[in-house]
């Protein structure tokens, strides 16, 4: 399954904002197959462990308060090279830099509300999908 796999979140701001159709919309026109969805609402407690990584940046407060101000959408995605196409697809980090067209571009406000997660390999895709999703411990 290694590369067929991808995972994504799309995040408070985007949900809150009304863009969680139009987002999965533009997914679903990229060739994505949607395997697994859930709505949820993070507690800090999840949201702190999904983000353990960054736990001594001096972000991961700000983004733990963030990712817990709304639901989020998650979901594994299935495709050919999926990591690297939805990397395409959202777009850089940072809406200012991002290409035209991106989710990132027509949807984030700023880096830190930028609208959606995407995994950046697929070994993360792996652990990450298997974080919401019980289906996915096998990865």
């Amino acid at each position: 399954m290694a590369g067929m796999i991808t995972f994504t979140m799309i995040k408070p701001d985007a949900v809150r904002n009304g863009h969680t159709g139009k987002i999965l919309d533009q997914i679903i026109s990229n060739g994505f197959q949607i395997r697994a969805m859930k709505y949820v609402h993070l507690s800090e407690a999840k949201a702190g462990e999904f983000y353990a990584v960054h736990r001594e940046r001096p972000f991961f407060k700000d983004l733990v308060e963030f990712m817990t101000s709304g639901p989020i959408v998650a979901a594994v995605l299935e495709k050919d090279n999926a990591v690297a196409d939805f990397r395409t697809l959202i777009g850089a980090t940072n809406p200012a830099e991002a290409a035209e067209g991106t989710i990132r571009n027509l949807y984030a406000k700023s880096i830190d509300a930028n609208a959606i997660h995407g995994s950046d390999s697929d070994e993360n895709a792996a652990i990450e999908a298997s974080f919401f999703f019980s289906a996915f411990e096998r990865f």
